[in-house]
């Protein structure tokens, strides 16, 4: 038997746990009524989960009303890890809530005794790795484990969720994410630079270079899935005018995906652009381009005919109620131009972060270089209700750059980029817990 949450920490790293969390079960926390994760979708942005597929049951009405995703999930303990092939998430978009299904069936080796009980006391650990694998462990309410939970302080908390230092003696993420920052603003400006793949830094001489120069520092390798990650937090780097009034030069970027839906998915992008885009204002020739700002709040778009809309989601209660609907973007007889389907969206989300750092630079040159700090906004507990309700009210809103190039000629060429974004200063509305904080060196 493990004894300590120390031990079992150093059992879940040993397996490759980076993050590790506690949830505290309710007697209707078992095999019958599923593992609640939470009334909104921070979940999401803990458990890694693969493809999201709608439920062809027919629970309350005509339309699909619940999704399911699988989780690659195993069972740990002294004996070693034990996979749990049939576990996944259902996603209630119309409450909303997270839970967990299948942690039991097709594994011999699960912890049975403990999960298909209603005790009260009950506690369930989570590892995440850094491949996306989640490992189990569930500790009886007359554990020692248990107990040593139950009387532990101070412990960090994401959504239903406790969060436990892999490391104790170095500290929490957020104290050892900020001390590397403080670290790294006392080092002032910082010749712009990227991190190959084999973790040399390399001089950069692109505009771009805050991001990389940023990640470098922390010794992120630039990766074309995710957002850069540290210690659980998604890192974002920002440039302003100058340190004290920290005026961004441009807004935040908070998710890049492709359409799912709609003419530009079924016809292809470039019938899409000759269709709603335009010639280049600037009199290029052979470009036609697709640009401008679309929300929910604005009229239909005066070069393209579009307009931004929410299918399937109810504006007064904020909650989805068709699977099937999505982010879409109308023209004037109502045919959907482009559409980010929501099982989309929520496919899209699993690159986002429960937690994340805003970090603000100033550039100079020649040559390039940065300066990071001295003040980070911490933001945690990112849910996709919150993006969507953002969405409805236009505080989000799409902001395309999509161009068809040498148009008519053997080099014609499409660059895509779909983008939504938000003013820095609206970021608060993305989060549950967001707090400005002073770097001390």
């Amino acid at each position: 038997m493990i004894g300590t949450i120390d031990a079992l920490a150093g059992l879940m790293r040993q397996d490759g746990a980076i993050r590790i969390y506690a949830k505290k079960l309710a007697p209707n926390d078992n095999t019958k009524n599923q593992v609640y994760l939470g009334g909104d979708f921070t979940a999401l942005n803990i458990i890694p989960y693969g493809d999201i597929g709608t439920d062809d049951t027919k629970l309350a009405g005509s339309v699909r009303d619940r999704a399911k995703a699988h989780v690659r999930f195993w069972w740990v303990d002294e004996n070693g890890h034990h996979k749990a092939p049939n576990a996944q998430l259902i996603l209630y978009p119309k409450y909303p809530e997270v839970r967990m299904s299948g942690f039991l069936k097709g594994c011999r080796n699960a912890p049975a005794d403990v999960m298909r009980v209603r005790d009260e006391g009950r506690v369930l650990f989570l590892g995440i790795t850094g491949e996306g694998r989640v490992l189990g462990y569930a500790a009886a309410a007359d554990s020692p484990l248990a107990r040593e939970l139950y009387s532990r302080e101070g412990l960090e908390e994401v959504g239903v969720f406790l969060e436990l230092p892999t490391m104790p003696e170095a500290g929490s993420t957020k104290e050892r994410l900020l001390a590397v920052l403080a670290a790294i603003y006392a080092k002032h400006w910082i010749r712009s630079q990227k991190l190959g793949a084999d973790g040399i830094a390399r001089p950069y001489t692109a505009r771009n270079g805050g991001g990389y120069t940023l990640e470098a520092e922390l010794g992120i390798s630039p990766n074309g899935y995710s957002e850069p990650d540290y210690l659980g937090w998604e890192i974002k780097q920002y440039a302003v005018t100058d340190f004290d009034n920290f005026r961004p030069t441009s807004p935040v970027t908070l998710l890049t995906p492709e359409p799912t839906g709609g003419y530009y998915r079924d016809q292809g992008v470039d019938a899409f652009v000759r269709r709603f885009g335009y010639a280049d204002k600037r009199g290029k020739a052979g470009r036609i381009n697709f640009g401008g700002i679309y929300s929910s709040i604005r009229p239909y778009h005066g070069d393209t005919g579009l307009q931004l809309r929410l299918t399937g989601y109810d504006f007064d209660t904020g909650k989805i109620f068709d699977l099937d609907g999505g982010i879409a973007l109308l023209d004037h007889n109502e045919e959907v131009a482009a559409l980010w389907k929501y099982t989309g969206i929520l496919e899209h989300w699993k690159r986002k972060h429960a937690q994340a750092a805003y970090v603000p630079s100033l550039f100079r040159k020649p040559p390039p270089e940065y300066w990071f700090g001295p003040k980070v906004l911490l933001c945690e507990e990112t849910d996709l209700t919150l993006f969507l309700r953002a969405i409805a009210n236009g505080t989000i809103y799409y902001d395309p750059a999509i161009k068809l190039e040498n148009d008519g000629t053997p080099s014609m060429s499409i660059k895509r980029r779909s983008q939504f974004r938000i003013r820095h200063d609206q970021l608060g509305s993305m989060y549950h817990k967001t707090e400005l904080v002073e770097l001390h060196i």
